[in-house]
């Protein structure tokens, strides 16, 4: 697979048809659809569906696009970046995020660095939990703040909390009154907003997980692909959300956290690094102590919010 192909492919998919891409592009049409039945072969599966008048994304070209989007972007970044480089005598960190932690950890964590005053840059990248990790051990990340599974914790964690899961519910909702540890079979009957499911996987599979453990698959009438989004539409009174503990510094007046009573799927918040990098990097062990403490920081923060509340009470 080279550029071109996710270039002819985002073209294709943007115009919806193969004659108006290879206009665009300046190709004639033949090469051009050789060149999308080249790419089907190399990833294994039909991502087009020809229609009379054009094409039609299939669920897997659906995929592919978003990833395409962001190769292609990175790869116009990359001369830009390197000449950036040369000139800086800056350490530069890239840090993977998960969304929330973009409002929980990163601000402390800038003005950490910012206050030590360390040559250091750092490059934030909005980035799921797996792809975190899979980045880390690539060497295309050096920190992480992510949600790792109980199941998927290895030797990446250098530091983590517990972040149990809660149920956002608008403050008028009925099950916004109630006090003390919530059983979510009481949502069985609920709209839910869920965040969208190719955006982040890991988050999806882990809150139906969660429902199919209280005995039911739950019925997610509106999607979102970012906390704040999800946080909008529950403020809204569309449905009622699971989301980790930490999100409860969000929307305070509009939406009620009640805590779930406990569960096999456990909600827990890390800061992840490879030892490897650790070791030859002595600035990354720098301010991978500083987003220890962050963490750190927001665990006491929990702990008094689920004392509160009545709820969990984090380690």
């Amino acid at each position: 697979m080279e550029l071109r192909h996710l270039r002819y492919f985002v073209a294709v998919a943007e115009q919806g048809n193969v004659s108006r891409a290879a206009r665009k592009l300046f190709i004639a049409q033949p090469p051009l659809s050789q060149q999308l039945k080249q790419l089907e072969d190399e990833v294994g599966t039909q991502l087009f569906i020809r229609l009379p008048r054009g094409m039609q994304l299939t669920a897997a070209g659906e995929s592919l696009l978003e990833d395409a989007r962001a190769i292609l972007a990175r790869a116009e970044q990359a001369p830009l970046r390197a000449r950036e480089r040369e000139r800086s005598s800056q350490t530069v960190l890239r840090l993977g995020l998960v969304p929330s932690t973009m409002q929980s950890l990163l601000p402390g964590l800038l003005q950490a660095v910012a206050q030590a005053g360390w040559e250091v840059q750092i490059e934030a990248r909005e980035m799921i939990s797996s792809q975190q990790q899979r980045a880390l051990r690539q060497g295309e990340l050096e920190l992480g703040f992510a949600r790792p599974g109980h199941k998927e914790a290895d030797e990446l964690e250098i530091a983590g909390i517990d972040d149990p899961y809660c149920l956002a519910v608008p403050a008028s909702h009925p099950l916004a009154g109630g006090s003390g540890m919530l059983d979510l079979q009481a949502a069985v009957h609920q709209p839910f907003v869920g965040f969208t499911r190719y955006q982040d996987t890991d988050y999806f599979d882990r809150t139906v997980a969660l429902c199919a453990e209280a005995g039911f698959t739950p019925l997610i009438r509106h999607e979102a692909g970012q906390l704040v989004n999800v946080l909008a539409l529950v403020a809204c009174g569309l449905g009622v959300a699971i989301v980790p503990a930490s999100f409860a510094m969000f929307y305070q007046e509009q939406i009620v956290f009640r805590p779930l009573q406990a569960s096999r799927q456990v909600s827990r918040l890390a800061v992840l690094a490879s030892a490897e990098a650790l070791r030859n990097n002595r600035m990354l062990g720098l301010v991978a102590e500083l987003a220890q403490s962050q963490l750190q920081a927001l665990a006491a923060r929990l702990t008094q919010q689920g004392r509160t509340a009545g709820g969990p009470q984090p380690v």
